[in-house]
């Protein structure tokens, strides 16, 4: 079966769906819902590093990352929905926003039709898949389009800290330096840090046997 595409229910061990969805550490799953105060990224432009500006939200309950990723990314190119407006077209439900196959649908339905969804199939990246993903979002970004990944399993940022979402989950990707060695990640379950830098290869290995819209 392929993984894009592939559904599956809650489970005792998680959510299974290929476009899962869970709240990270600052979120317990079961917790009341959580909004962050919007925040605004700073717009770089330097020949080593670009960042987008983002109108930032936390998901306000353990399914929603699909429809929170999607908005953010939605945010830089002005388009102005609600989290809710986004799920509906989305069709979230409580098993997730079932692949990157419908955040790219809705974000071209919303910005215009030039975004392309990329599957990495491999339980780990290989190379070419690592520099496409590179590629991919260096093009995206300086387009002034976020790039929106469902990601799975659990990364470590350069500053250390964990991120794990074993069920899978969605975020934003929306900025890179270092040639895109390095890439900056908006994360609607982590309401504490917000955005973070994660080393490309990492990133590649969150999205592999799923997909990203870019």
């Amino acid at each position: 079966m392929n993984p894009i595409v592939q559904k599956s229910g809650l489970s005792v061990v998680g959510l299974l769906v290929a476009g899962g969805c869970a709240l990270g550490p600052a979120v317990a799953a079961q917790a009341a819902p959580v909004q962050a105060a919007p925040t605004s990224s700073s717009q770089t432009d330097r020949s080593a590093e670009r960042v987008l500006g983002v109108d930032y939200q936390a998901q306000p309950n353990f399914y929603y990352c699909g429809p929170a990723a999607t908005r953010i990314a939605l945010s830089a190119q002005g388009k102005a929905l609600s989290q809710d407006e986004v799920a509906k077209l989305l069709g979230t439900t409580e098993a997730g926003t079932p692949s990157a196959l419908d955040t790219t649908r809705v974000l071209n339905e919303l910005t215009g039709g030039k975004y392309r969804t990329t599957e990495i199939r491999d339980s780990v990246a290989r190379p070419d898949q690592v520099e496409q993903l590179r590629r991919d979002v260096r093009a995206a970004v300086d387009a002034g389009r976020p790039v929106v990944a469902n990601i799975k399993g659990t990364t470590v940022d350069t500053d250390g800290n964990p991120h794990s979402y074993e069920g899978g989950h969605y975020v934003t990707l929306v900025g890179y330096r270092d040639g895109g060695d390095t890439i900056r990640v908006a994360d609607p379950a982590d309401p504490a840090l917000g955005e973070y830098w994660v080393s490309l290869p990492k990133v590649a290995n969150w999205i592999a046997e799923r997909g990203y819209s870019s």
